[in-house]
């Protein structure tokens, strides 16, 4: 497959942007209750700011995965244990939001609580990730 061209900036900048929508988004669901549905959003979040720092770092677009630690590491991203652990576990916000079979045992996860602490991990995350942009 052909790598089409881009213009970095305007890729990294929109990446960021949406990343950001995407994160206002997700407080909102979670100030309506809807718990499993912030988390997705979260992780679509996240998704996009690693997809920002990939493009930044490579100079070309960034992969088609939905695999939060798997863009890290393409990336050549240094990572902490604990940021890696805590990718992987928002990755599972995608795929548990999305499949009907995961749904319901989601949703019973998805408690004020656990998604309040999952939030403050995302953010964390991104922070640390846009000092890198």
């Amino acid at each position: 497959m052909e790598e089409i061209e881009l213009n970095k900036e305007n890729v990294i900048n929109h990446w960021i942007s949406t990343s950001e929508e995407d994160y206002e988004t997700m407080n909102q669901l979670f100030q309506n209750k809807n718990y499993s549905w912030s988390l997705f959003l979260g992780h679509i979040s996240t998704e996009k700011i690693l997809k920002a720092y990939y493009v930044k770092s490579h100079g070309k677009h960034a992969p088609f995965t939905h695999n939060l630690y798997r863009i890290a590491e393409l990336s050549n991203l240094e990572i902490s244990e604990e940021h890696a652990d805590w990718l992987d576990k928002i990755t599972t916000f995608n795929i548990n939001a999305r499949y009907d079979d995961y749904k319901r045992e989601f949703y019973s996860l998805c408690t004020k609580e656990f998604t309040e602490e999952w939030i403050d991990k995302i953010q964390k995350i991104q922070k640390w990730i846009k000092t890198m942009l």
